[in-house]
């Protein structure tokens, strides 16, 4: 590995959005800052689900059986 060219690995601690903080090791910053986070895993929907159901209200999946609802896939 080549010298000095690496950015530096230090520890900084980590703000979630509920309060809750925990330390890890990245190149960010300087060693001692503290990184405050607006979307975490435990605010964002994208991790929660988003509080929304798919449903297929004649979307692709009903046009597909309304198309081939008379095909019968037995090979009597």
């Amino acid at each position: 590995m080549k010298k000095d060219i690496h950015p530096a690995y230090h520890a900084i601690k980590v703000h979630m959005t509920d309060g809750t903080t925990f330390e890890t090791k990245t190149t960010w910053g300087k060693p001692g800052d503290e990184m405050r986070l607006e979307i975490d895993p435990k605010s964002h929907p994208a991790w929660l689900g988003g509080g929304q159901r798919l449903v297929d209200t004649g979307g692709q999946l009903s046009k597909f059986s309304k198309r081939y609802q008379s095909f019968s896939f037995n090979n009597k």
